[in-house]
């Protein structure tokens, strides 16, 4: 009887955490593809046959996957050398580059777009400078270029950080061996180390091409006349919410069967190349000299450069005294910093830390519940919820906010525009980091650690709080860290759910480009950015971690 108590009270977890889920996922994605096809009169797939019938529409979805397509590929090229350089050549400053690589990852996409007009816009000091030595034209990198620039520098450091993972895994004996037969080091990267590493290369390059695909702030703020699925969806849905909320409803629809087939497809392809490597002798960083030390560190240093140039620019241009908010005097102040805090409502700064906190506590919670009943409490529910707890990383974030709009602007749940909703918006994007970390660590947790406190008289729940648990954080930490940092710069939901009242750091870092007010931008950014640093540093501090891996 006592055990039939405790298996109950983890199917009453399971079924309220599911019923949350299908709630706040599940209901809000139903309502946009019934929105989608059916009108006042009735079953109607209108909406889609105008989306397929004018080239203006569907020619935004090519867009996407052009941008998206390049920027992964570009994205890999350039992760997959660095990486490989970092483990196997001995570069100066190699752990100090490390951690600018992730610095430059977690940054928002946005902020390295605004950093980027502030060098290569059409008043760029970049911009400016190549035409006046050389006397010609350049328009600034807006459109498919400027896209594919930010989104790559933005997107390779999560290459880099998933195959630095591998290659430590990776057996140095093989490389070896290769280097015996005569194989040049081009050639043992290509044949040797690359079809060993498929596995981490296509999962990373699926974490990248869901985050570029999906992304808003950059096309938005540099794209111009290159429109993408998430700013076409953005702009049918704030200008025609009150009339044509369906055809909205089946652009989110195509993007949301785009992205889950090609999540899908990838799982499939990934099983194709799933094994496991035990390195019995690492890879071990070896002393370079000559001109191959000289590439080396210089491929190294410039490419770690223009990651990190845009927060270095952003940090920079926020001390400057600028005139009418938009032209820079040259000389460094700290006024935008006191318009900011002193002459302006700090409510968005405010609100950024305190729904982020709130968020991050509920995602932690929640995420050791559910990787610990998908691991440790099999059954049809938990695999149920394990599958939609999952579905918000494929789901854009433009999507979700629309999602959120349609399921909770009427009674009996009138959310929208509440602190509430906007909670609820991080939670359900960001929790799939926390959830991954946490069934990454529960799964290398053996059960019998359990049964030895159980026989010893703890009970169930005891042995989960106090032995499980505690096992469990740095796995937690992980995700947790990734999830906080997210939170901190997500727009693309942040945008359609925001009201006056609830407008967050990222969201006023976009409004501020827009008006063209870069001091105040840049002092936002810097806020921003430094926030997602000191976070980064706490992890490493609490964790004992010198590396972050995901």
């Amino acid at each position: 009887m006592k055990n039939n108590r405790k298996l109950s009270s983890w199917n009453v977890i399971s079924i309220v955490i599911l019923l949350l889920a299908l709630l706040f996922v599940l209901y809000p994605l139903f309502l946009v593809l019934s929105k989608s096809v059916f009108n006042q009169d009735g079953f109607t797939l209108e909406n889609f046959t105008r989306f397929f019938e004018r080239k203006y529409f569907w020619v935004t979805l090519l867009n996407s996957f052009k941008v998206t397509i390049v920027a992964t590929m570009l994205s890999v090229i350039i992760g997959l050398p660095l990486a490989y350089l970092l483990r196997r050549v001995k570069i100066f400053g190699s752990k100090f580059i490390q951690i600018l690589i992730i610095v430059s990852y977690i940054s928002p996409p946005f902020i390295g777009a605004y950093a980027w007009i502030q060098l290569l816009g059409r008043s760029g000091v970049v911009t400016k400078f190549i035409n006046n030595t050389f006397q010609i034209n350049f328009d600034g990198i807006y459109g498919f270029s400027g896209i594919v620039l930010v989104l790559t520098l933005q997107s390779f450091p999560l290459i880099f950080i998933y195959i630095s993972g591998a290659l430590k895994n990776l057996d140095n004996s093989l490389i070896e061996a290769a280097e015996s037969l005569g194989y040049s080091n081009i050639q043992r990267v290509l044949k040797v180390v690359v079809p060993l590493i498929i596995p981490t290369i296509l999962a990373s390059s699926l974490l990248v091409f869901m985050r570029v695909i999906a992304d808003f702030g950059t096309p938005m703020l540099i794209g111009e006349g290159y429109r993408t699925m998430p700013v076409l969806i953005y702009q049918q849905f704030m200008s025609e919410v009150g009339g044509d909320a369906g055809f909205a409803a089946a652009l989110a629809s195509i993007f949301i069967l785009v992205t889950i087939a090609l999540f899908l497809f990838q799982r499939i392809i990934s099983r194709q190349f799933s094994y496991s490597m035990s390195a019995l002798k690492p890879m071990s960083v070896q002393p370079s000299k000559g001109i191959k030390n000289i590439l080396s560190h210089t491929l190294v240093y410039a490419v770690t450069f223009l990651a990190i140039l845009p927060q270095l620019v952003v940090l920079y241009t926020s001390f400057l005294e600028t005139v009418g908010g938009q032209v820079y005097t040259g000389n460094f102040s700290l006024d935008n910093y006191y318009t900011i805090l002193f002459n302006r409502d700090v409510s968005m700064i405010i609100n950024t830390y305190k729904m982020g906190f709130i968020s991050i506590i509920i995602i932690i919670i929640i995420g050791i519940f559910i990787s610990y009943l998908t691991i440790r409490k099999r059954n049809m529910i938990n695999s149920i919820l394990d599958t939609v707890s999952m579905l918000p990383f494929v789901i854009p974030g433009s999507v979700l906010g629309i999602a959120l709009v349609f399921a909770f602007s009427d009674q009996p749940l009138f959310l929208t525009g509440t602190v509430t909703i906007m909670i609820i918006s991080f939670i359900v994007r960001r929790i799939p980091y926390t959830i991954r970390s946490s069934t990454a660590i529960i799964s290398q947790i053996s059960p019998s650690i359990e049964e030895a406190a159980i026989s010893l008289g703890a009970s169930e729940t005891k042995a989960f709080y106090k032995v499980v648990v505690p096992m469990m954080m740095p796995g937690v930490l992980a995700g947790a860290i990734m999830s906080w940092i997210t939170i901190l710069g997500e727009l693309s939901s942040s945008i359609i759910l925001y009201s006056a009242g609830t407008q967050t750091l990222s969201v006023s870092i976009y409004t501020e480009v827009i008006r063209g007010n870069f001091g105040n931008a840049s002092a936002y950014s810097a806020i921003l950015t430094l926030t997602s640093i000191v976070s980064l540093l706490l992890f490493f501090k609490l964790t004992g971690k010198k590396e972050l891996s995901l």
